[in-house]
């Protein structure tokens, strides 16, 4: 499947404007990729605790469709040996392990062709509130899957993460104000051009903006760890309850946004509220086992971390969830087995993906299925 490059600066015309689109994670895939964490300053004791559960995530995803693991030169020998053989482990440098940001937005053709979408990346905010640096690895990362598929890669003119946007597969997109017109991503836009940009890269027609992401959201409000699409005119919410939480306004805040909203083919939303784990702290042995480094971000005894259920994994015939709270875990796997009736509900242990800053979602990026 030879299919050229196209880059914006080489060519006028748009994924929208060649028929493709960006489809619903829901949508049927055919591999999932994900990233192997090393970083010292981001996972604790050499990652060695955060491989076994980037391990267990690739296991429980690899039930259901193909997983590639992209992994760094010296930790080829040491992946390949963690991971069941059914794993593809391939060569894949990176700065860190969150393939959903620094990985490709997939996008999708009625005649069966698949593209990628090469955002701008800048570790989630460059050098004025960035998580760290250099990103030049990440950077490279999109372009060597679209090389290794052979599919066009539409190079972007704004910054943005993966994680920053959900879509429902049939012209609706959410994301947050808080991220995606965010002064250290793209401080010359407003909504209107972020918009403009959105439907032509990703096939969408209506954008849903809620004002804020979760609470200490490290990504500045990534969209995924509070709200996500689960079917057409369907979402579940991070939702809180205790008004002393800063994260209850939040969750209120967004479901105001929701029940007012409908979808680009007119429909309301039906909002599924999934509770908040925690709140969530990092212990004292947690954050002693990090290495501190001066551009990166600190991890201290005490921080919060902004835990959330949503920050789950949509597979072909599995939903991989992160089991974060003992005392709430077993209520959000119901919940969301009660939304994905007809997938088995996978509960990973996810508290080490979390002390790096993210979760399940955060780790993976969806192929589709063309």
């Amino acid at each position: 499947m030879n299919q050229p490059m196209i880059e914006h600066a080489a060519a006028a015309a748009t994924p929208r404007s060649l028929g493709f689109a960006m489809p619903a994670e829901f949508a049927p895939h055919d591999a999932c990729w994900m990233l192997w964490p090393q970083r010292p300053d981001t996972w604790r004791y050499g990652a060695k605790p955060a491989q076994q559960a980037f391990a267990e995530v690739a296991c429980a995803i690899a039930e259901s469709e193909t997983v590639f693991v992209g992994v760094n030169d010296d930790q080829y020998e040491n992946a390949r040996h963690q991971l069941p053989a059914p794993i593809r482990v391939v060569e894949l440098s990176s700065n860190d392990a969150w393939m959903r940001d620094m990985g490709p937005t997939f996008l999708t053709h009625p005649d069966g062709r698949l593209a990628m979408v090469d955002w701008e990346f800048n570790a989630w905010g460059g050098l004025a509130g960035g998580l760290y640096f250099p990103w030049d690895k990440d950077r490279r990362i999109r372009t060597k899957i679209a090389e290794m598929l052979g599919i066009p890669r539409f190079a972007a003119p704004v910054v943005l993460e993966g994680g920053a946007i959900h879509v429902d597969g049939e012209g609706t997109l959410i994301t947050t104000e808080e991220c995606l017109l965010n002064a250290n991503r793209n401080p010359e836009m407003g909504r209107e051009a972020m918009e403009t940009v959105l439907r032509d890269y990703l096939g969408i027609e209506k954008v849903i903006w809620l004002p804020r992401g979760c609470h200490l959201d490290e990504t500045d409000g990534h969209v995924d760890n509070l709200c996500c699409f689960v079917a057409p005119g369907q979402v579940a919410l991070t939702w809180c309850g205790d008004d002393a939480d800063p994260q209850a306004a939040i969750s209120r805040e967004a479901l105001a946004v929701l029940e007012a909203a409908t979808d680009a083919r007119g429909r309301p939303l039906t909002v599924h509220k999934l509770p908040q784990p925690g709140p969530l702290h990092i212990a004292e042995d947690e954050a002693s086992g990090i290495d501190r480094l001066s551009h990166s971000h600190p991890r201290r005894p005490g921080d919060r971390m902004a835990g959330s259920y949503v920050n789950f994994y949509i597979g072909n015939a599995v939903v991989v969830m992160p089991l974060l709270d003992p005392a709430l875990d077993d209520a959000a796997k119901a919940i969301l087995q009660g939304l994905f009736p007809d997938k088995r509900v996978i509960g990973v242990p996810a508290r080490e993906i979390l002390l790096g800053g993210g979760n399940i979602h955060c780790i993976t990026q969806q192929q589709p299925r063309p």
